[in-house]
């Protein structure tokens, strides 16, 4: 059986973005691949290179996985569980740390950024999360990683990985492919359209959240920034803005952008954007409803039971199989 292996970590909340460039593609995947099992996980060891605190991080856990679900994500066909459960991906990082390099570490793009942004206390962490993220893929020999344009990177290091180590052992792992959504794989700030839409951001008003009401959704939309050229046309390099709304509008409809500019042909933004904010709003208001029936449910309990569970059989024994390769152990 082919596999398809993806997380997100739970240190904030879930923004459009994520939603439009990750979460809504998971949910086409599993429809458009039924001879695919899908692995889904909440990254909460990811989540601890920069220390957080203990009740503030479980509560983020539980809600990640009630989004994952309410999002539409179904649980017959996709394996949902912590990360930190499956004791199986901590081995596994440590493993590849042993067959990586120092020099492949410190070329990674975000991990100089956020040192940078640190300054002091960085942590081995920080520095070794990709070998992390390398073992959460190569542990079930997935085939394709949903990724955006900012992870490739570190795909690429994981496929380097996986080849030195088949080079040196024998054919082991299974060398993954990157899947990039070509449409909303990279929805920008809505202050600041020429950097990606982030949670971590400090302005509010540059992301809407899923489970924010109406009332923001829309007024975020409406002052989020365009140009003074007041016409709807998709210009990525010169009209940023726009081009970042009708984006988000592509993205929810399925419309293609020249369909949504011939829509709003001699219309204005005032009737662009009140219309973007209902859409957005229609989009988001199920997945609302869901998420608050399953936060605090025992059928979220259940359904992250059950993935547990079925990950940790085949990470167990992909971790054993590596033991013998290397030849750790009594045999």
């Amino acid at each position: 059986m082919k596999r398809i292996v993806s997380g997100i970590q739970p240190t904030g909340s879930i923004n459009i973005g994520t939603y439009l460039g990750s979460l809504k593609n998971f949910v086409k995947l599993q429809d458009q691949l039924p001879d695919h099992e899908f692995y889904i996980f909440i990254a909460d060891l990811h989540a601890i290179t920069v220390p957080k605190e203990k009740q503030f991080l479980r509560q983020k856990i539980k809600e990640l996985a009630a989004i994952y679900i309410a999002c539409g994500l179904d649980p017959k066909r996709v394996n949902l569980f912590i990360q930190s459960e499956v004791p199986a991906h901590s081995q596994m990082a440590y493993l590849l740390q042993c067959h990586s390099y120092m020099g492949e570490l410190e070329r990674m793009t975000q991990f100089k950024d956020k040192s940078k942004k640190q300054e002091k206390g960085v942590t081995v962490g920080l520095f070794s999360y990709p070998t992390l993220m390398a073992g959460d893929i190569l542990l079930y020999d997935a085939e394709y990683v949903p990724v955006g344009q900012d992870q490739k990177q570190h795909l690429e290091l994981t496929r380097d990985i996986a080849n030195r180590v088949n080079n040196r052992y024998g054919d082991f792992f299974t060398v993954p492919e990157p899947l990039i959504a070509e449409v909303g794989a990279k929805i920008m700030s809505l202050t600041e359209p020429t950097s990606k839409m982030s949670k971590s951001d400090t302005n509010i008003k540059s992301r809407i959240e899923l489970l924010d009401p109406e009332n923001i959704i829309k007024k975020r939309i409406n002052s989020a920034m365009t140009d003074s050229l007041g016409t709807i046309k998709f210009d990525q390099e010169a009209r940023p803005g726009i081009s970042n709304l009708i984006t988000i509008y592509s993205s929810i409809t399925g419309k293609t952008y020249e369909e949504i500019e011939n829509i709003y042909d001699g219309k204005g933004y005032k009737e662009f954007k009140e219309d973007l904010g209902e859409i957005v709003y229609q989009e988001l208001k199920p997945i609302q409803d869901r998420y608050n029936e399953l936060l605090n449910s025992k059928e979220l309990t259940e359904i992250l039971d059950n993935g547990r569970e079925n990950a940790s059989k085949i990470a167990y024994k992909k971790i054993m199989k590596f033991n013998n390769k290397i030849g750790l152990g009594r045999k």
